[in-house]
């Protein structure tokens, strides 16, 4: 029979029974829906673990989560706010990765039993364990994403992940970030058992008492199931060369992702390195010290702001009002299922919600079902999901022609063609069958007023614009018309979430935020087209600024005809300010649509794409290109995007700056390392920004002209983030 013991008495976070010689840790923090590691509770570890190594009647030791669906997410995140220093942050790293070297020495079996979130540090106290067991259950995750935050895994996790696995799997999840479920952690080797959560302590308490005995040897069995990397790819990286080609490999594929921009995935690889050359505790130590130095970097302030302002968005609720509680979606309705409305039928039924998918002719039902099942078997190949997973999936989406089953959904989201006449006409449609549901209208450009001015009842009607691909793309604007109700903006924000995006409340309007911030930036990079600049040029010079893809590919990939088309609404909208230049149009007179048509700016065969010169034949100046500084491109695109941005939270079209960043940061790829338009506007200075829009404004005209908000905050000698 458990008991409670005299070790963990005086500890706050943990609690400890022992069993038959068997220490049961329970890491529960008080007044936190997730358990996280921060200074006290590495404190409190470091206590622990020397009074379980004088205890001799404790014979092994169990540590697991007394919170019902986490392990340990990582550190908190408050701890990396509060280092100033490098050798705050390397004295921090070393006094966590001692706690871990005293529990891995600690002379008594270790076991981790895991459910839920295992992360970051929380993965690295398991790395210390001598045997590790995950549930099986989807709410099981493991990784170190540290990169994503612009810093490396302080407490060992470059040094004992890759010796655990081998270097190959090590390498892939120390440089990404990313996680892994429990099925495949087993495959890795990265744990040894993957039970039923409800069996999980029992379990672990079992091969406890079996380590302690030696009736199991955990190294022993894994080599002999073959479970563990490090045995299948010795034959590359058993000696110097084979590790040296690897590493070489790895550095030139993340420099292909980075483009130097982020340090963090380098750094990362240099210590893994240097521990395989060196051992292990030159590679804890040179850990220690390069996490010390990312911890202060503007890259990591940015990224671990960014995640500060998902955190704060997972639990806004997108309306002011306490009062106001979101309705409960059981069923959904899709009207149109084209690719828009296929994704966002593949995302509703991910989520676990069943969705009723309606289209003008069966063929058409059965084209977007073939998609929704397409985007399932991908995640197939993928290894994200089992086939059991995907048919059970795939029964939750049914589609029909007529308006059979939309009597009792609760939230209909309508994606049909971008026309007015025909969105008012399935509204009222819509209603005539099923007056009471939250109506979400998907629309790039088309305002939602005017939409909702068709419905008896506008209150219900609200936007939700998704962004292409749907189930790649996070950000989901929540559009607020005239008349939307609280309670159909909340509901909105409240499914958004269930379907994992990242959703923001926006102002009615033309192109809402997202696309009204996009709209400047594509007419300028056009108008240095005029101007003579070469398309890769211009390219390159904003994928080095930090864009994934620079804003003349961007055009290739969505469309010229749609950009045109946005554009136009755009400049009706707003005036010259927002004018593209014309010879867009005559681009897309010559029948140049962009990649749908494998005819754009760039040519699309089976190699690699270049750029299709004769292009140049119908823009002012034809091929004869002139040099433009790299610094003058990116000085007009990207701050023609900024100023547009700040000129939005000036006018409340988005509800803070932080919204302002995170939508242009998940929406169209604003480079994360630069916090979003308002973080960089900050990083320049509102009074020295003022001044490039200025003297831009003298030199091309009052498509510059500061934001009244830039004006504003630069005299008032604020920043946008106080």
């Amino acid at each position: 029979m458990a008991t409670s013991t005299a070790i963990g008495s005086a500890l706050r976070n943990f609690s400890v029974t022992t069993d038959a010689g068997i220490a049961t840790v329970l890491l529960d923090v008080p007044g936190e829906t997730v358990n996280t590691i921060s200074p006290e509770v590495g404190a409190e570890l470091s206590t622990l673990v020397d009074a379980l190594a004088a205890d001799a009647s404790v014979k092994a030791v169990v540590i697991a989560s007394g919170k019902k669906d986490g392990f340990i997410a990582g550190a908190h995140i408050d701890t990396f706010q509060a280092l100033r220093t490098v050798a705050d942050a390397e004295k921090l790293a070393r006094e966590y990765q001692g706690v871990l070297g005293r529990l891995e020495r600690l002379g008594k079996p270790v076991v981790a039993a895991i459910h839920g979130a295992c992360l970051g540090g929380g993965l690295e106290l398991a790395l210390a364990c001598r045997y590790r067991l995950a549930s099986d259950d989807p709410k099981t995750v493991l990784g170190n994403p540290e990169v994503q935050l612009g810093l490396i895994p302080g407490a060992g996790g470059t040094q004992r992940l890759p010796r655990l696995i081998g270097l190959e799997a090590g390498l892939d999840l120390v440089l990404t970030g990313k996680s892994v479920k429990a099925k495949k952690a087993l495959r890795l080797g990265l744990v040894d058992e993957t039970p039923p959560k409800e069996l999980l302590l029992d379990v672990a308490r079992r091969r406890a008492a079996e380590l302690a005995s030696g009736k199991l040897d955990p190294e022993k069995a894994r080599h002999h199931d073959g479970a563990m990397a490090a045995v299948r790819s010795a034959a590359l990286t058993g000696n110097p060369a084979g590790r040296a080609l690897l590493f070489r490999q790895a550095r030139a594929a993340l420099l292909r992702s980075t483009k130097g921009n982020y340090p963090a995935p380098e750094r990362a690889l240099e210590v893994v390195a240097h521990g395989v050359s060196h051992g292990i505790e030159e590679g804890l130590a040179l850990e220690a010290r390069r996490f010390g130095e990312l911890a202060v970097t503007d890259v990591s302030r940015r990224l671990v702001e960014i995640f500060f302002a998902q955190t704060a968005l997972k639990k806004d609720r997108g309306v002011d009002d306490p009062q106001v509680q979101p309705r409960k979606v059981e069923r959904v309705g899709m009207l149109g299922g084209g690719f828009m409305g296929s994704g966002i039928a593949f995302v509703t039924a991910t989520a676990g919600v069943p969705v009723r998918l309606r289209d003008r002719d069966d063929a058409l039902v059965g084209k977007a079902l073939a998609i929704v099942r397409g985007l399932l078997d991908e995640k197939v190949k993928r290894r994200k999901i089992d086939r059991r997973e995907l048919f059970a999936t795939l029964r939750l989406v049914t589609g029909t022609a007529d308006w059979s089953g939309f009597a009792n959904v609760d939230l209909v989201i309508e994606a049909v063609f971008e026309d007015m006449a025909l969105k008012q006409q399935v509204l009222r449609d819509f209603e005539a069958v099923n007056p009471r549901a939250i109506y979400a209208t998907n629309t790039s450009a088309l305002p939602i007023s005017k939409i909702a001015a068709a419905a008896k009842h506008p209150e219900t009607v609200v936007g939700m614009h998704y962004f292409s691909p749907v189930h790649k793309m996070p950000l989901l604007e929540v559009v607020a018309a005239e008349k939307s109700s609280p309670e159909a903006i909340a509901t909105a924000v409240a499914f958004g979430k269930r379907q994992g995006k990242t959703p923001i409340v926006v102002k009615d309007g033309p192109g809402f935020y997202a696309n009204r911030i996009l709209a400047p930036y594509i007419n300028e990079a056009a108008r240095l087209l005029v101007d003579g600049a070469a398309i890769d040029e211009i390219d390159r010079a904003l994928v080095r600024f930090g864009f994934k893809v620079g804003p003349i590919t961007l055009l290739d990939e969505v469309g010229i005809d749609v950009a045109a088309k946005v554009s136009k609404v755009m400049h009706e909208a707003f005036g010259e300010r927002l004018a593209p230049p014309g010879a867009i149009q005559d681009v897309l007179a010559g029948g140049r649509l962009g990649r749908k048509n494998k005819q754009g700016f760039y040519t699309y065969g089976a190699g690699k794409k270049h750029v299709d010169e004769t292009v140049y034949d119908l823009l002012p100046g034809g091929r004869a290109r002139k040099p433009v500084p790299s610094e003058e491109i990116v000085e007009r695109v990207a701050l023609a995007m900024v100023n547009e941005a700040i000129r939005c939270v000036g006018e409340k079209v988005v509800r803070s700056a932080r919204d302002a960043d995170m939508a242009a940061v998940f929406g169209i790829g604003f480079p994360p390392f630069r916090g979003g338009p308002l973080r960089y506007a900050d990083a320049v200075g509102p009074a020295a920004l003022l001044a490039r829009l200025e003297a831009l404004r003298a030199q091309h005209g009052e498509r510059f002209a500061p934001a009244p908000h830039l004006v504003e905050v630069a005299r008032a000698g604020r920043r946008f983030h106080e």
